[in-house]
């Protein structure tokens, strides 16, 4: 938003000073100058050179050929050999587990599982105790009073708002000078 306000600020200035009564006079008399004078001075022409013509190059001298000596071969190398193999001598054998005699359990005895009790007839419902009648303990109906605790007061009143004055007061150094 500033953006245009500073654009719109520069803009007027510039309208402003450039439409000044000097400058509005200046382009008036524009129209009543005679016409353009002639250029006050031409330019010269440069004048052609000779051309010179440089003398041919001498050629180049032939370099004599340099030969490199030959390079030097490289030495033979002793063929490698393996070394003589180790004397084959048969590994020692592993000692023998001992079998150990098969384990073998003893038999079970033949005695049959033991029977299950069964259940004892379901009692007839005459035979179940009945519980004793006891009065309920009777709960009140009203609740005590609560402890009067006193509500904050509201106003009634609403504050009165400043009045604005109808008039603006003076400022001394924006207004005039008193006339004498």
């Amino acid at each position: 938003m500033a953006f245009p306000k500073i654009f719109f600020l520069l803009f007027s200035v510039a309208v402003l000073s450039l439409s000044s009564v000097h400058m509005s006079q200046a382009a008036r008399h524009l129209l009543d100058t005679p016409a353009a004078p002639p250029p006050a001075f031409t330019v010269p022409t440069i004048p052609s050179l000779p051309k010179t013509t440089m003398p041919p190059l001498p050629s180049m001298p032939t370099l004599p050929k340099t030969t490199l000596p030959p390079l030097p071969s490289l030495p033979t190398q002793p063929k490698a050999t393996l070394p003589p193999p180790l004397p084959s001598t048969p590994l020692p054998t592993l000692p023998t587990v001992p079998t150990l005699p098969k384990a073998t359990l003893p038999p079970l005895p033949s005695t049959q599982l033991p029977t299950l009790p069964t259940l004892p007839p379901p009692m007839p419902s005459s035979q179940i105790p009945s519980l004793p009648k006891s009065p309920l303990p009777t709960l009140p109906t009203t609740l005590p009073p609560l402890p009067a605790n006193p509500l904050p007061s509201i106003p009634t009143t609403i504050p009165s708002i400043p009045t604005i004055p109808s008039t603006i007061p003076s400022i001394p150094f924006l207004s005039p000078p008193p006339s004498n």
